[in-house]
């Protein structure tokens, strides 16, 4: 998969201020991109809207990667400002240099540069700010959780961390560019995004548990079980000297297979409805979490 010139100029200057992430991550995005996104999408704009997609999942990524791996709660209160404050963000008030923030600013400009010619960026925008706050207080709250683990359980785990998966701000900018879609789908679209959220969170906490506990991470879905069943204790979690003896007894315990039959009974769930929706085609959506699913469990340990 070859990244388009505008994301692979982010990814060489990603390279050059952080550490944490391959390019085969964006090249996984982006590849898989167009198997969630909205049937209504018109094909003038899907490439358009694919590089869109994945430049927001680099800012994404950077703003949890500094306050999950960097413990950085300065500059990501000052990034996140970029996307979901009318207070203007401070670089003075961040703790990396003024290199890497104004890097954070570029993605978030060149995101939102990129929704100035959407048909129906007017209609969509106060909606992808509300969810794309609920984005960003998901990875605060996984700090949270990795920070005290007494405080984990699973109720918070599914609400909150879930909104990690970013889909309802991807289908938000899908819509911005989905001149025939009826405003009437809205509330069909989203409450099934609701599901399709979690069957994709747990795919993902299925395939990068065990890494996130060797990096201090314990707000994934099996940890989070895990302490609330009292496999591990939150003590135990938190001891940085021994995670390999966590991981063991998590992986002996059975949560995993508590997980995949969770995302089954959701995947079932959803594809038994009758989606009230005429504009767009939410079968292809479901099928395209199923897809997700796959890409999670065919790179296990790559991402």
């Amino acid at each position: 998969m070859t990244l388009p010139d505008r994301v692979a100029s982010l990814a060489d200057a990603y390279e050059r201020h952080f550490e944490e992430r391959d390019r085969f991550l964006w090249r996984w995005f982006y590849a898989l991109a167009p198997s969630f996104t909205l049937s209504t999408v018109e094909e003038c704009h899907a490439a358009h809207v694919r590089e869109q997609k994945t430049i927001l999942t680099m800012y994404v990524t950077v703003l949890d990667d500094l306050v999950e791996h960097h413990g950085d709660r300065a500059t990501f209160r000052e990034t996140r400002r970029l996307a979901c404050d009318t207070v203007p963000a401070d670089p003075e008030r961040a703790a990396v240099g003024a290199e890497t923030f104004a890097f954070v600013e570029r993605l978030w400009t060149e995101f939102e540069d990129g929704l100035a010619e959407a048909p129906r960026r007017g209609e969509f925008a106060d909606l992808f700010a509300y969810d794309f706050r609920q984005t960003a207080d998901a990875m605060e709250y996984s700090a949270l959780v990795s920070d005290t683990p007494h405080m984990a359980n699973l109720t918070g785990a599914t609400r909150y961390d879930a909104h990690n998966m970013v889909l309802f701000s991807y289908a938000d900018v899908d819509l911005m560019f989905s001149p025939s879609f009826d405003r009437r789908d809205l509330g069909s679209v989203r409450d099934t995004l609701w599901d399709l959220q979690e069957m994709a969170r747990i795919g993902n906490w299925l395939t990068t548990w065990e890494r996130e506990v060797f990096e201090g991470d314990f707000s994934a879905g099996p940890v989070v079980a895990a302490i609330e069943g009292d496999v591990v204790s939150p003590e135990a979690v938190a001891a940085a000297d021994d995670p390999d003896a966590v991981v063991e007894s998590i992986r002996e315990s059975g949560l995993e297979d508590r997980f995949r039959r969770r995302w089954q009974r959701i995947h079932d769930d959803v594809r038994s409805r009758d989606a009230d929706a005429e504009s767009v085609d939410v079968d292809a959506l479901i099928a395209g979490m199923e897809t997700v699913f796959e890409f999670h469990l065919a790179t296990k340990g790559l991402k």
